[in-house]
């Protein structure tokens, strides 16, 4: 079990979710409420490059911790929900450690 990519995944998923919640809740309603496009052009560019290095990520700490299909399957569907990688993390990878 290699620990340094549990640890990067962990962190970058953590990154992620925050990146998504806001993007979701402070960013898009910024542009649609109060005009203010910018928001989601900052925003949305700071989550997509944390979504790119979430399933580099995901795919590598998947291999090394040689997780099945569906629990990686399910931690990529996760990154897709508000609060997902949160729940992920603390069903699938903090209880097991």
């Amino acid at each position: 079990m290699n620990g340094q990519e549990l640890k990067y995944y962990r962190l970058i998923a953590l990154l992620e979710g925050i990146s998504l919640l806001l993007l979701m809740f402070i960013a898009v309603p910024m542009k649609r409420l109060m005009g203010y496009p910018e928001a989601t052009k900052v925003i949305g560019m700071i989550h997509g490059i944390l979504f790119l290095m979430y399933c580099y990520s995901l795919f590598a700490v998947s291999k090394s911790e040689k997780w099945t299909t569906k629990k990686s399957v399910i931690a990529f569907i996760s990154a897709s929900v508000p609060f997902g990688t949160f729940w992920f993390d603390k069903k699938y990878i903090a209880n097991s450690q």
